[in-house]
């Protein structure tokens, strides 16, 4: 009986290599069909970004959500420089409007100790919540008892939490706007006015020129807009910040819809209602499966939501930060770094006249600041 011939080593070799070659070529093929689906769904995508209503609509909100981080440049690549410098300008022009709309709204003066009142606690602190953001809202009932804090050593900012510790103030939030250079600025070289306990602290723009602030006069009453140093003494003010927008004047929103909300952010603002009870706006954002962030637009209806008859933007982004009794924080900051240095923060104090708040810019002049020496 004759043998079977055994399949020869170059046979099955041929064998391997045919079956690796059309494993490859399924995989090629796999390829380039994934490939050219990508390229087709992104021509899609790209026709609706940029040619369809609601994609320029998209495309204008990321612009405007850059705008407000450390990386505004990257919005050129989304809607070109010249329409990236338009829309700066077209926004700071409507702030400025959106400033000069002279405040009317009264308060009523708080109830004093030993006269006869309604119990409150001092501060009250909400979580609030809407589509995409989640913050807090504290309300501090008596707004004479806020003071604004400032660092305690010359050269550098100081964290709110740190501050709120220091001074043992019950609460505090972020305050105003300081120069950043390549947004690794010290914290320490504030923007326009800083005053506290009624006196200027810090002078940034001149006896002649006037800024936007938001801050309190010596009866609790909230003050927001465009103010020289002179007028903002003959309203009495008692501590002020430079910042904007005011969002809310004489009780009616001066955003009037989501387009026109300056992105998506992290936010801090400060209102007041009637009664005088001061707002503070606390969203956090730029954390996805948390909270992506708020725009101007989400923080004025909040503010209406609770009562308020004027409100303001302050410093947000990075910078967002509300701290409890002991310097805990009670919001979750977006920086990477962790809580930022700054030249201000609004301070709760239960008796602020037994606080001493000196002035570290006291014989200094803006032009003497390095704003990024560590």
């Amino acid at each position: 009986m004759a043998e079977a011939s055994l399949p020869s080593r170059t046979s099955a070799n041929q064998r391997k290599i045919t079956k690796k070659r059309r494993k490859k070529n399924k995989f090629l093929f796999f390829m380039i069909r994934l490939c050219m689906v990508t390229m087709f769904l992104l021509s899609l995508a790209g026709i609706w970004f940029f040619f369809t209503p609601s994609g320029n609509n998209m495309r204008f909100l990321m612009a405007d959500t850059l705008i407000t981080t450390q990386h505004r440049h990257w919005a050129k690549y989304i809607i070109g420089q010249e329409e990236l410098d338009k829309r700066v300008a077209a926004y700071q022009a409507q702030f400025n409007e959106m400033g000069t709309e002279k405040d009317t709204h009264t308060i009523s003066i708080p109830i004093k100790e030993g006269e006869e009142s309604k119990e409150k606690p001092l501060i009250e602190v909400e979580e609030v919540s809407g589509t995409g953001y989640h913050g807090y809202v504290l309300t501090v009932n008596d707004p004479t008892k806020i003071r604004l804090g400032v660092p305690a050593k010359v050269g550098k900012g100081e964290k709110v939490s740190s501050m709120v510790e220091r001074t043992g103030a019950i609460a505090g939030v972020n305050g105003g706007g300081f120069a950043d250079p390549n947004w690794k600025g010290n914290g320490f070289k504030p923007i326009g006015l800083v005053i506290s306990q009624g006196k200027l602290y810090y002078d940034g723009i001149g006896e002649k020129n006037s800024t936007q602030i938001v801050g309190l006069d010596k009866q609790g009453k909230m003050i927001a807009g465009n103010y020289s140093i002179q007028e903002l003494q003959d309203l009495d003010i008692q501590e002020a910040v430079t910042f904007q927008p005011r969002i809310i004047v004489n009780g009616k929103g001066q955003i009037k819809s989501q387009k026109d909300g300056w992105g998506i952010a992290p936010r801090t603002a400060m209102g007041q209602r009637e009664d005088g009870a001061i707002l503070f706006v606390v969203i956090d954002g730029r954390q996805p499966t948390y909270s992506i962030g708020a725009s101007l637009y989400d923080v004025q209806q909040v503010m209406l939501d609770h009562g308020a008859v004027i409100a303001a933007n302050l410093d947000g982004g990075s910078s967002t930060v509300l701290v409890g009794k002991g310097g805990e924080i009670l919001n979750k900051p977006s920086s990477e770094y962790g809580e930022r240095y700054l030249p201000t923060a609004f301070l709760v104090f239960e008796h602020p006249e037994e606080v001493d708040i000196p002035n570290v810019w006291k014989g200094l002049r803006p032009q003497d600041i390095d704003a990024g020496k560590k």
